[in-house]
């Protein structure tokens, strides 16, 4: 996914925070790259450390349109679930592929192409630069 990082904020460890902006939306979450990259525009791949739990941080979307926005301290993904059957799923944001673990098994309503919302803590979110 290509994002604007729009600011940065150094936070404990020497790890960074970035907020970034895609087609998608605004997110905030910890920065796996050069902490120079601010006004920049960079492929990323998303990692989220959270697990999928059904009925709790994961659920039917109201829209079928991808989505990514921030609410608190948590980033919220919208996307197309897909359940490759490996005890995983991915969400399909925007053309990014986001692998998720699941905490239980998913419900019968959760099939293929179903659109989600979930929602992590943003310090489990982390922006790793690609190159394409």
């Amino acid at each position: 996914m290509l994002v604007h990082i729009e600011a940065v904020r150094q936070i404990s460890g020497g790890a960074a925070m970035v907020r970034v902006r895609s087609e998608a939306g605004v997110a905030v979450a910890l920065w796996c790259g050069a902490p120079t990259d601010v006004g920049c525009e960079r492929h990323v791949e998303w990692t989220v450390d959270d697990d999928v739990a059904w009925g709790g941080n994961t659920r039917p979307a109201e829209f079928t349109s991808p989505a990514l926005s921030v609410n608190g301290r948590q980033v919220v993904f919208r996307g197309r679930l897909s359940l490759p059957g490996d005890g995983g799923v991915v969400l399909d944001v925007d053309g990014s592929q986001i692998l998720f673990d699941v905490a239980d098994p998913p419900p019968p309503i959760a099939v293929d192409g179903t659109w989600v919302e979930i929602s992590v803590e943003r310090d489990s979110v982390s922006l790793y630069p690609c190159l394409l």
